[in-house]
């Protein structure tokens, strides 16, 4: 349905962890796992269904209205939101705060030093971690060596499990994944909530995650088409995406959208069609029927290692400074966006992002820019006095360049200027 050759859908790191973060919000998922469930896959329905009708009413533009200074600001803040959360595991805490913003995880965090804290647990997260954030640096500074990066995960993976099964370390404080059931999941359509208080809340939630899953999905398409010079159709990514997240909610999954990690292996490998995620698609459902036993030793600190190592990238500080550089407005939407998601919530810094960017789109309507214009010696061009001194003023008339439609909205701002 979409038109991506080169995109590879399933879980990402940032809306499955935007996505846990909204749910734990409304539903401890330890006391109450099935309520916690039911609203993962209601959330999942109506993050399909607002990317879906985005799509079939062609309103892809709407997501242009999160600039990409605004959308540098989320991703970082979402980046050491997500970051925040992770040392739950990486430190090994039990207890650990259900909120998001930054005062309240480190309130957590530091409460615990003394009596919730596994040193053990903190030697494993740290070591992998370190050897993460290498390998990462190698696939970086050398495309040759780009398999090292991608691999480091599932290394880190197996090593720490075997380690920690022959030091049996689960036995002195290390948290682990312990059981995980076998099998596809079974269908999910009669958990959804279809009315009672999770209806408003699984529909603001899977609004929110459907809107950052699209953003992120066309924005990865789009960037993987420009290297191979094809189009992409915005409204076709958005209703594919909306169609899949629907189907998915039916059958006990939750959002899922482009992957840049995976669409990049994919791109390396030389896949040219969507036949990629068929092929992985098929390797899962193996690794689901027969090896999911071998998960059980996995120590929760190489995930959060692993999370950690991977949402870093997504805090762009080179960017920042560009946008400094280049437009100070701009700069006041990334901070305003980044501000809002570590020290309130997700939902409000995408808010402040928006309205951010909103503003600014309002503001060059009804306040223009003019420019007074003179001839260049010797030629018929006119240009801005003030970009090029050696222009010369006609006598007696004055040229106004406005740089934009004139109208009811800045038509005074005009004759003011």
């Amino acid at each position: 349905m979409g038109s991506s050759r080169d995109i590879v859908i399933g879980p990402v790191t940032v809306v499955s962890l935007l996505l846990g973060t909204l749910l734990q919000n409304e539903i401890d998922p330890v006391k109450d796992p099935l309520e916690y469930r039911r609203l993962a896959f209601t959330a999942t329905f109506f993050a399909g269904i607002t990317q879906a009708t985005l799509g079939c009413l062609r309103l892809g533009f709407l997501i242009d209205f999160l600039s990409h200074a605004a959308t540098v600001g989320f991703m970082a803040g979402a980046a050491i939101t997500i970051m925040l959360q992770q040392l739950k595991g990486f430190l090994g805490i039990k207890k650990f705060t259900t909120k998001t913003d930054i005062v309240s995880v480190m309130r957590s965090v530091f409460r615990a030093i003394h009596h919730g804290w596994n040193w053990q647990t903190i030697v494993i997260g740290v070591c992998f971690l370190a050897f993460l954030l290498v390998a990462k640096y190698i696939g970086k500074k050398n495309k040759k060596f780009f398999w090292i990066a991608a691999l480091a995960p599932l290394t880190s993976v197996i090593l720490a499990t075997f380690f920690v099964f022959i030091t049996r370390a689960d036995k002195h404080g290390v948290q682990i994944v312990q059981h995980i059931k076998k099998g596809i999941n079974p269908p999910s359509a009669h958990q959804l909530f279809l009315g009672g208080p999770y209806l408003g809340k699984g529909f603001r939630i899977g609004v929110v995650a459907g809107v950052i899953a699209l953003t992120e999905a066309i924005a990865i398409g789009r960037a993987f088409a420009a290297l191979k010079d094809y189009p992409i159709d915005g409204n076709k990514e958005m209703v594919a995406l909306g169609t899949m997240n629907i189907v998915g909610s039916l059958t006990s999954c939750y959002v899922a959208t482009g992957s840049f990690s995976r669409s990049a292996v994919n791109f390396m490998a030389g896949c040219e069609t969507t036949v990629s995620n068929i092929v992985m698609s098929i390797i899962v459902f193996l690794t689901l029927e027969l090896i999911t036993p071998l998960f059980k030793y996995i120590p929760n600190a190489i995930l959060a290692a692993i999370i950690i190592s991977a949402v870093s990238g997504l805090i762009d500080v080179n960017a920042m400074i560009l946008i400094w550089k280049i437009d100070k407005f701009d700069f006041i939407a990334c901070m305003g966006a980044f501000f809002g998601v570590v020290f309130v919530s997700v939902e409000i810094g995408l808010l402040i992002a928006v309205s951010i960017s909103f503003a600014k789109i309002l503001l060059q309507v009804t306040r223009p820019r003019t420019a007074l214009l003179g001839n260049i010696p010797a030629t018929s061009v006119y240009r801005n006095v003030q970009q090029y001194p050696e222009a010369t003023k006609v006598p007696g008339i004055l040229i106004v360049r406005v740089d934009s439609s004139i109208y009811f909205s800045n038509s005074n701002y005009v004759k003011e200027r």
